[in-house]
């Protein structure tokens, strides 16, 4: 009766960055797929082909290893949104050329190319309401900073520029919920220009 082969591990050496950035990227999957709170470090290493020691020894805990994920993350979503913007990454939010409007139409438009992704972040913010949540403190931190740079960009175009960045995060993630439950009849960067044409009505 043949039987299936057993699992072989990699035995390869990769370099530690590269090695750090293959157990990045398989977590990032792993996580979209089952959340935080399923997600097997044994998965993790068995996709790298590792121990579950090998693998640690590049990431330190679980909770460490969720939280560079999402730093990573970040740090690819920056530069890809520099990119898309024609900007230095380092200089984006500095550049008093650039406004509000164009950045979220940036930040959907790449996110509309990778849903694993934002079904990740969905996924992980949502768990991470709960204080006991190793990402909870980042997540506490990233909304304050993505509201405080939103209003940077509104500032002196509107009234109140907190209370519109505030409207334009709450606008874009109801969005990004409705298009990941209903990819096929919502089309996110359309629903997002709809959108931003009456939140930002006021700053044309």
């Amino acid at each position: 009766m043949p039987t299936s082969p057993p699992f072989r591990r990699d035995r390869a050496r990769l370099p530690a960055a590269e090695r750090r950035r293959q157990i990045l990227e398989m977590t990032t999957k792993l996580i979209a797929e089952r959340g935080f709170w399923g997600l097997s470090m044994q998965d993790v290493a068995d996709g790298c082909g590792l121990t579950v020691p090998g693998m640690l020894h590049h990431v330190g805990s679980k909770d460490s290893l969720l939280v560079a994920v999402l730093e990573y993350r970040d740090e690819q979503d920056a530069r890809s949104l520099a990119e898309k913007l024609g900007r230095p990454a380092h200089r984006l939010w500095a550049d008093g050329r650039i406004t509000l409007a164009e950045v979220c139409d940036a930040v959907v438009r790449r996110n509309a190319e990778q849903p694993e992704i934002v079904r990740l972040f969905a996924v992980l913010e949502a768990e991470s309401l709960a204080p006991g949540h190793p990402a909870h403190a980042y997540f506490r931190t990233r909304q304050r900073r993505t509201l405080e740079e939103f209003a940077a960009l509104a500032e002196g175009v509107v009234d109140d520029p907190r209370e519109l960045a505030a409207q334009v995060v709450a606008m874009m993630d109801g969005l990004q919920i409705q298009w990941l439950r209903e990819p096929d009849t919502v089309d996110l960067v359309a629903a997002w220009q709809s959108a931003a044409g009456r939140l930002f009505a006021a700053t044309t």
